[in-house]
């Protein structure tokens, strides 16, 4: 009873501001400070605001596609053969590159924003995709090279044995035999860098000022009401509801996948 109590309260503290969210994004302008849990009536004041010819939602949610896709591929092709390396190579320093690696993620992103600032603008990157998809793979690299020297470490090394007596290359074994067995790990890997890059907002809003070029996070940031100093509360949930349901849908489409790749690397 006790258990189910605290999953109960752990539900209802995760789904809670959700929920308010989008009651909120269906509220009129005029009933945005109302505190009743359903909208009375029904508005899609909001979502009409959100795609207005000159807000420009529609292309930033682009932008944050491109950025969020290609730094996750970019990301996946190089620590998946970094990780590898690591889990099957021998060769001296090896867990101290590990421990360098998993390092660089603890730095507060907030402290490399002045560096890369001065450098992005010494060579012209300052409003371009790479100025936002560079900084998000020196995050997302050491979650993918961590999880994946993990679960490439738990495959048994006969299979790939195997495969060269077979006449198999060492990378044609990585490629047909071990990149299918590591296929849960990696895709949950996937999941997780396309979640936190899409989700990026620090960055983003430094490197880019230009609007074409501005993801969803930093333009509802800067969405404004009637007046230049007023809050669209309600125009804010609406895109914050938008930007929200894709990764929704992509947990719950995949959360088999994902939830076999998060333990299947905890099993020999």
């Amino acid at each position: 009873m006790l258990r189910r109590t605290g999953m109960i309260g752990i539900a209802l503290y995760c789904l809670v501001p959700f929920y308010w969210m989008v009651v909120s994004s269906f509220r009129r302008t005029a009933d945005i400070y109302d505190k009743s849990p359903v909208p009375a009536p029904w508005s899609l004041e909001s979502y009409q605001a959100v795609f207005e010819e000159g807000v420009g939602f529609g292309q930033s949610l682009g932008n944050s596609l491109v950025v969020a896709g290609v730094t996750t591929a970019v990301t996946l092709l190089i620590g998946t053969l970094a990780a590898y390396s690591l889990a099957r190579l021998t060769f001296r320093f090896k867990n101290l590159i590990l421990a360098l690696i998993i390092a660089v993620s603890m730095f507060p992103g907030a402290l490399l924003i002045v560096p890369l600032l001065k450098l992005f603008t010494a060579i012209g990157w300052i409003n371009t995709y790479q100025a936002m998809i560079a900084p998000s793979m020196s995050f997302a690299l050491p979650l993918t090279v961590w999880n994946l020297t993990t679960f490439f470490r738990q495959l048994p090394y006969e299979l790939e044995q195997a495969a060269m007596i077979d006449g198999c290359t060492p990378f044609t074994a990585f490629r047909r035999v071990m990149l299918p067995l590591a296929a849960p790990g990696i895709f949950t890997t996937a999941i997780l860098a396309f979640i936190a890059t899409w989700n990026e907002f620090i960055i983003a809003v430094t490197m880019i000022n230009d609007p074409a070029r501005q993801t969803a996070t930093v333009r509802i940031a800067q969405f404004t009401g009637a007046a230049k100093f007023d809050t669209p509360f309600g125009t804010q949930m609406a895109a914050g509801v938008l930007v929200t349901i894709p990764l929704v849908f992509l947990v719950l489409f995949f959360q088999r996948r994902i939830v076999t790749g998060l333990t299947a690397g905890a099993l020999k």
